[in-house]
């Protein structure tokens, strides 16, 4: 038997809204039409539309909004508001997952473990870099979606990750997302010989900082915005390279070497 605590909004006139119209939500703003949120989420067009009716209802304004012209000649968004009630769901979310956690000593004996109910919610990670974004574009593709994520003004990472994992995570445009880097898997080049190659993400930053082993060096640089990126590459690339602090740099990432997380 699989137990979980669940988040609802509800108010004694409206009916609860829970897990699965903050999915519809978030379908809304990754397909961006009302329609293919209903048939991505497995719903009538009718049920979509009526349980957002019954979503504006209850917070007494309008969270999703139409929107006219596009490729597709019009559709629908979330609006601001629509927005901060599916973040606030989710980080109402982890507030209870971290209440459950530090109830785990009462539930001894009850064959419950919170830590295996919850374990996604403290997820610790080896990971070097850590960048915090903005999603601003996610592209369906037969198996797998292209997910864009402004980490600064001068950075955008694209990672390519399962469609289900799109709808796991709930993401869309402007929902907030970290990418997480291992950092053996950022190739670095002198800036000026990077400008032609396959590889999907390439930021330039400048060497900040630089520590040397027995074999390896680790190479941060500053990819502006306040953010650096780091790889380890061997004592020998760095040294014939000339990755020096000071010296311009481009770090070069495939797509599908970069892991999102959400709160």
């Amino acid at each position: 038997m699989t137990v979980r605590a669940q988040v609802s909004f509800a108010a004694p006139s409206g009916s609860p809204v829970g897990r699965e119209r903050i999915r519809l939500l978030e379908a809304v703003a990754r397909e961006g039409s009302i329609s293919a949120a209903a048939r991505a989420t497995g719903i009538t067009y009718k049920a979509a539309w009526d349980a957002i009716d019954a979503m504006n209802n209850l917070f007494g304004q309008p969270l999703v909004a139409g929107q006219t012209g596009g490729k597709r000649g019009g559709g629908a968004a979330l609006t601001p508001e629509g927005l901060r009630l599916v973040e606030t769901f989710h980080r109402l979310e982890g507030e209870l997952a971290r209440a459950f956690h530090a109830l785990e000593p009462e539930l001894t004996g009850t064959g419950l473990s919170a830590a295996n109910l919850m374990w996604g919610f403290f997820m610790r990670t080896s990971a070097r870099n850590a960048l915090r974004g903005t999603v601003t574009a996610v592209t369906d593709g037969a198996v797998n979606a292209e997910v864009a994520l402004r980490v600064s003004d001068q950075t955008t990472l694209t990672a390519v990750i399962t469609r289900d994992s799109v709808r796991d995570l709930g993401l869309f445009p402007g929902r907030e997302a970290t990418a997480l880097i291992k950092a053996p898997f950022v190739i670095l080049a002198p800036a000026d010989e990077a400008r032609r190659t396959s590889v999907r993400n390439r930021v330039e930053g400048t060497v900040c900082r630089r520590e040397d082993g027995a074999v390896n060096a680790e190479v941060t640089l500053d990819i502006g915005g306040g953010k650096t990126l780091t790889a380890i590459i061997t004592k020998h690339s760095a040294d014939d390279l000339g990755f020096a602090v000071g010296q311009p740099a481009c770090a070069l990432i495939d797509a599908s070497h970069i892991i999102l997380a959400v709160d």
